[in-house]
C-alpha cells in the first residue's frame, strides 16, 4: 500500500485512462526510465479517478472519501496510487468516475495548446488534426467554447462524431488534401507529426501558431517556420493546479465532456494497449476497477 508523503493524497482508484504516451513509455527502456525511474516492474498510468483514502502532511481542502480525479506522477494502473494534491480536483457530481478518468492527460494537453500557447480567442480559425482522438476531441470542444471557427480532419466514419463536438468544417483525410481546402488559419494543433505537421505550415497565416505534441522537431522544420513567421511549439502537457481546476469547472457545466468509447476491465490492460497503439481509437479508452 502506498503511503502519501507531504503534499500527497492516497487515492483508491475507481478508473484510470489509457493514453498514447503509455505505450510510448512502455515500449522504450530509456523513455521508461526517464518517466518512472529504474524500479522494476514499473507501473504505468497518469490518468486517475477515485476516492481519497489517505491524506499526507501539509495537505488541506480534502477529506477522506472525497471523489477526485487527478494527473498522477505515473503508477495509476493500480488499486491505490499516491498523487499530488496540487493536481487533484473534486470530481463533479454529474461526471462518472469512468468519464473523469479519461480527462487529465488529454484534456490538459488540449487546454495548454489552445489557451496557454495558442491564446485562442473568438473568431480564430483553428485546425485540429485527428479530431476524433483523445486530445483532438477535447480540443474541438475547447476551441468552440472559446468562440473559434473549428476545422478538423477525420475519416468518414467519424464525421458525425466530430460534428457533434462542434466542428464547423470536417475534412476527410482519405479523400481531400487539407491544405487545398483550408487556408488563412490562425492556429493548428498537430497530434500526428511527420509530413502532416510539415504540411500544416502551408495553411497558417503569417504570425500564426502551430502546436505539436509529437516529438522531435527537426532543425529544418524550425527554420522553415521561422522563415514563414510561424510560432512553432512542441508541447508536452505539464501538471497545473489552475488548468486542472479550469477543466473541472467546464466538466461541471457540461461545456466539456469526455467521450469514452471503450471500457476495459483490469485484466484487459494488454488489449487496451493494443487498441491505443493502433492509433484508431475514438475519444478515450478507460479501465475500470470494481
Amino acid at each position: 500500500m502506498p503511503v502519501p508523503e507531504a503534499g500527497e493524497l492516497l487515492v483508491k482508484v475507481k478508473a484510470f485512462g489509457i493514453n498514447p504516451m503509455d505505450f510510448v513509455v512502455r515500449s522504450d527502456e530509456q523513455t521508461l526510465t526517464a518517466f518512472l525511474g529504474t524500479q522494476r516492474p514499473a507501473i504505468l498510468g497518469w490518468d486517475v479517478a477515485g476516492e481519497v483514502a489517505g491524506i499526507g502532511p501539509e495537505v488541506s481542502g480534502f477529506e477522506l472519501g472525497d471523489a477526485v480525479f487527478a494527473l498522477s506522477n505515473g503508477r495509476a494502473y493500480a488499486e491505490y496510487v499516491t498523487v499530488s494534491a496540487a493536481v487533484s480536483v473534486y470530481k463533479p457530481a454529474s461526471v462518472s468516475y469512468t468519464e473523469a478518468a479519461g480527462v487529465p492527460v488529454a484534456a490538459i494537453t488540449a487546454w495548454q495548446a489552445l489557451v496557454k500557447i495558442g491564446h485562442i480567442k473568438p473568431g480564430d480559425r483553428v485546425l485540429i488534426q485527428a479530431g476524433a482522438g483523445g486530445v483532438g476531441h477535447f480540443a474541438i470542444q475547447l476551441a468552440k467554447h472559446f468562440g473559434a471557427y473549428v476545422a478538423t480532419t477525420a475519416s468518414a466514419k467519424n464525421h458525425d462524431f466530430v460534428r457533434s463536438l462542434g466542428a464547423d468544417q470536417v475534412i476527410d483525410y482519405t479523400q481531400d488534401v487539407f491544405e487545398q481546402v483550408l487556408q488563412e488559419v490562425d492556429l493548428v494543433l498537430d497530434t500526428l507529426g511527420g509530413e502532416i505537421r510539415e504540411r500544416s505550415l502551408a495553411i497558417l497565416k503569417p504570425g500564426g501558431t502551430l502546436v505539436t505534441i509529437i516529438p522531435p522537431l527537426s532543425e529544418e522544420l524550425v527554420d522553415k517556420a521561422q522563415q514563414q513567421g510561424i510560432q512553432l511549439t512542441l508541447l508536452i502537457g505539464q501538471s497545473s493546479t489552475e488548468d486542472m481546476q479550469s477543466l473541472a469547472n467546464l466538466l461541471a457545466t457540461g461545456a466539456l465532456k469526455a467521450h469514452v468509447s471503450t471500457v476495459y476491465s483490469f485484466d484487459q490492460i494488454a488489449q487496451a494497449h493494443q487498441a491505443i497503439e493502433s492509433k484508431r481509437t475514438v475519444g478515450k479508452i478507460v479501465v475500470e476497477i470494481p
